[in-house]
Order: structure tokens, then sequence, then C-alpha cells
């Protein structure tokens, strides 16, 4: 699908005498592996990787590169809880997952003897010292977006841009609908958004408020259950459900690689106010191949292979000497928000101890009852 957006680039990028060349061959030199270097243990989102980034870091490196998928976030913590920090040698967590990670001590620094990865003098200052890892030393960001609604058009043709398509039975009482499986904060930063009181809500009183909100909606005859992201757009475009929840890059890429199956599919980001997030890559505590990790990360962050992810997966790149070779779509909207939209966008906030157990207990409620 996504393969035929990278292609152009990747070609380019085996062109004799292309600048390309020459700094892959540069950059091939340092990267070296030992025995039990030589294999790569990756976990990542589904449908989140060039193919042929992987094929061409083999290929240099000698590293075979074995990958894995998850879902969500919820399902990312649950692996790594049960032992998959022995297991994986890099995983990509969203931004507000990072500190419940380094909490149960989850990951580990970068830097593995002090010396700093190469290339991180590339990401954006925006980017760099975030809340969630104010000193760096846990993650390197790998890509950033927007989650919004994903809806039909022939149903909504024109739909208030709000969260109350999912949460208010009287904008939609008939057709079926779907909330976002995964982390609980995230629904209930939506409904907050939806109630007025933000989407970074966090205590007791609004995540209540929240939680007795997502009881409501299952009860409702047209709610379908928890899709994730990937397959709500599928079935928005099939016409099995009518709205749900996306990432924008997502959705612009489905519509870019069939615009005919998927030319029903609208996107919006609430007026209310939603999510932006920042997936990042980082080490588990006890990966068993910590080096190959770090050689990993460090092609990552070159700039051509960071614009060729983003040109496959049509997502935003937070690595600024990559800007120059991103394509036209990746610089406007929907996968590029205007500063209209920006503004109202904020980042999930980090919550630990027993602002967590309390936000668990709740969301766990939420599904069941």
């Amino acid at each position: 699908m996504k393969t035929i957006r990278a292609k152009g680039l990747a070609e380019f990028c085996r062109k004799p005498g292309s600048m390309f060349v020459s700094g892959l061959m540069l950059a091939s030199l340092a990267i070296t592996a030992n025995a039990e270097e030589a294999q790569l243990n990756l976990f990542n989102w589904t449908d989140y990787m060039d193919p042929g980034i992987i094929e061409d870091f083999e290929a240099e490196s000698g590293i075979e590169v074995v990958q894995n998928y998850f879902n969500s976030n919820a399902e990312l913590m649950a692996k790594l809880t049960a032992g998959g920090d022995a297991q994986y040698d890099i995983v990509m967590p969203s931004d507000y997952m990072v500190a419940r990670l380094i909490g149960a001590g989850l990951l580990q620094p970068l830097n593995g003897e002090g010396a700093g990865l190469e290339g991180t003098e590339n990401i954006l200052e925006d980017f760099r010292a975030p809340y969630y890892d104010p000193e760096d030393r846990y993650t390197v960001p790998y890509q950033w977006g927007v989650t919004g609604i994903v809806y039909n058009t022939e149903t909504f043709p024109d739909p208030d841009p709000s969260w109350g398509l999912l949460y208010d039975p009287q904008v939609n009482s008939e057709y079926p609908f779907a909330m976002l499986k995964g982390d609980g904060q995230f629904n209930f930063g939506t409904i907050c958004a939806w109630l007025g009181k933000g989407f970074d809500c966090v205590g007791q009183e609004p995540w209540v408020e929240a939680a007795g909100v997502v009881i409501e909606t299952r009860q409702r005859d047209n709610f379908v259950g928890f899709v994730d992201a990937l397959a709500g757009i599928d079935q928005i475009s099939s016409g099995v459900i009518h709205a749900a929840v996306a990432y924008n890059g997502d959705v612009a890429g489905k519509k870019a690689a069939d615009p005919e199956l998927y030319g029903n599919v609208g996107f919006f980001v609430p007026r209310e106010g939603s999510q932006r997030w920042v997936d990042v890559m980082a080490i588990p505590a006890r990966a068993p191949h910590p080096e190959a990790a770090r050689a990993f990360i460090e092609y990552m962050l070159r700039p051509d292979v960071a614009a060729r992810l983003s040109n496959y997966n049509m997502y935003t790149s937070p690595n600024a000497a990559a800007q120059p070779m991103l394509d036209a779509a990746l610089r406007e909207p929907p996968v590029m928000p205007d500063d209209e939209t920006r503004a109202r966008l904020s980042l999930t906030p980090g919550v630990e101890g027993e602002q967590l157990e309390l936000l668990q207990q709740l969301w766990s409620e939420a599904r069941s009852r």
C-alpha cells in the first residue's frame, strides 16, 4: 500500500552518484556488530515502518531485524510488564506512556557508557527535552501527529467538527460508531474536551465524569465497541461503522493509496480540542541486543532515512534536516495541522502513582459496567 509512496525516494537513494549513496557508504563504516548483536528485535505499531528501510539497514549493518507489532500503548505496557523488556530491543511508545515505563523500570538510558548518539543534533528544537523525558536520556522522537474523528462523508456530509459525533446521542442516534481501543486516558481526554474541561484533564472529578459518559455511551444501541484506529478507517470505508477515532497520517495514507476505496472517508480535529502526540524510540531495560538498538536508532536519525520514513507512512518528521526532503502532502492538512488547529491541541499529560491507579480503576469500571 504505502510502499508506492516510498519507492521514488528509495530508488533515488540508490542512484549512482547520489549524495545519499556516498553518505550511506561512509556511515556504514560506523555500524559494527559482534555476533551477539547480529539481531534486533523491534516492537512497533502496525504498518508504521517502511519495509525498505529495514532491508537497507540489514544489508548495511549485517544485523537481522525481527519485527513484532502492537496496536495500543496499553498493549505495549502489558507486554513489557510481562517480561517483554527482556525480549525486545526497541519499542515505540507514545509520549505520555514514557513516564510510566521509566517509573516501572522498563526502559534503559540510550547512551550506554555516556557516549552520545550520532544524529540527535538533527532533532527539531520543539522535540528536545520534552516533559516526558526532560534530560533526553531514554527516548528519541520517531514521528508526530494528531488524533481526530474519522467519519463517513455520505452519512454525515457536513458534520459539526465536535466530539459530539461520538458522545451526543442527539447528534448520532442511529448510525454505528466506535471508540478507540487502548489506554483509558486518551478516551477520558476526548470526553473532557467535549465537556469543556480540556483534553489534558487530570484528576478524580473530571475522570469520574468521563467514566460516566463512557458507561452511557456503551449502553447506546448503535455503539459497536472499541476499535483500533486503522480498523476504524477500513470499517468506515466499507460501511460497517460511520464514525470512529483515527490518526491523521493513517487517514491521509489510505486515501492517497486508494482514493476510490476511501473516497467516503472524512477526518476532522474536534473544535473542543484533541491530542498532539509524539511516538518515540526507546530501549527496554533488559534488551538482549542494546548495541544493535543504538545502531538502528542512529540509522533512523539520518535525515534521508527520516524523510523516507515520513514519506512512507505520511506522518510528520521531528527531524529538522529531513524537512526539505518531505513530500508536499506532508506540509499541509491533515498531515501538517494549520495554526488554528495546532492552537487547540494538547499533549497527553503524564500520570503516575495514585493518579495512575485511579485512572486504571476508573477505566476498568467504565469498560465493564
